[in-house]
């Protein structure tokens, strides 16, 4: 079918197979015989961003194994649009029976609420007054974080490292699917940076981006006793300079969620109002 569709459409078709067995100079039962598992998989990646590098338009068919190694799924999955990974979203939600951004095509959306954005949008507050009103459980994956690795936050970065902390933040988000059929999840800001956990949150949760201005994020953050934002003796300019290229940064990212909302805009209730409607009418839920 690969080779069908690529001559119908005047594509290149790329036998991925045949491109790793190129690199290696030899079948791929040889590889993985002589070689290892391992290996084979370096080969399986770099034919892979080979390809994505060589060809901006082609039908590739991809080994069957391929989706076990996180690397090159993720590599490919990087190279989609918004619309074909909206697609390969719904489509995951589907068949496992999560919803998930599913919306805006009539199938029904995930119960589980995930609040995005930086620090001091609003995650924690709203997300604790929005789940009483629904009578959802409230998931703060920060502190389910901290409890895995038995420290804070800055203790597991500082002790084991950022890939330390990115394997606990993914193993709190796959328990929390796992666990709450429904639920409203406040996110950590930075999860978005990880495209595997941010991709699992997209493909199981009905997604909110609670925006904010750079002014209102570092007035709620110092408010809350963290000072992080002036370390190093940076003034107020300078650190708010770097808050407003942290989020235009991830603004590319949080836009893939389903939802979002301007905490900026009102005061706290009726930005909790709007944003109850909000999540009510996703939901089919009245009120």
């Amino acid at each position: 079918l690969g080779r069908l569709l690529a001559e119908d459409l005047g594509y290149p078709f790329v036998e991925l197979s045949r491109e790793i067995e190129k690199f290696a100079g030899c079948s791929i039962n040889e590889i993985q015989s002589l070689y290892g598992q391992n290996a084979y998989r370096r080969y399986e990646r770099r034919a892979m961003e080979e390809a994505i590098q060589i060809y901006p338009e082609a039908v590739i068919a991809t080994p069957g194994g391929l989706v076990s190694d996180a690397a090159s799924f993720n590599q490919l999955l990087a190279q989609q649009d918004e619309a074909t990974l909206r697609r390969v979203r719904e489509a995951i939600g589907e068949l496992l029976g999560t919803g998930g951004g599913q919306g805006r095509s009539g199938v029904a959306r995930s119960s589980r609420i995930a609040l995005i954005g930086l620090r001091g949008a609003g995650k924690s507050t709203l997300g604790r007054m929005l789940a009483e009103d629904l009578g959802f459980p409230f998931v703060e994956l920060s502190r389910e974080i901290e409890q895995f690795a038995g420290g804070s936050i800055s203790e597991i970065q500082a002790l084991y490292g950022q890939n330390a902390y990115r394997r606990y933040e993914r193993r709190a988000m796959e328990e929390a699917i796992q666990i709450y059929p429904e639920a409203v999840i406040a996110t950590p800001g930075g999860l978005v940076s990880d495209a595997a956990t941010f991709n699992l949150l997209l493909a199981h949760c009905t997604t909110v981006w609670l925006q904010a201005s750079p002014e209102d994020h570092m007035q709620r953050v110092r408010a809350q006793g963290d000072l992080r934002p002036m370390a190093g003796n940076a003034s107020h300019r300078e650190a708010m300079e770097d808050l407003k290229v942290i989020l235009a940064g991830r603004a590319a990212f949080y836009s893939k969620a389903d939802e979002s909302l301007n905490t900026s805009a009102q005061a706290l209730e009726p930005t909790f109002l709007a944003l109850r409607t909000m999540v009510r009418a996703v939901l089919g839920l009245k009120g």
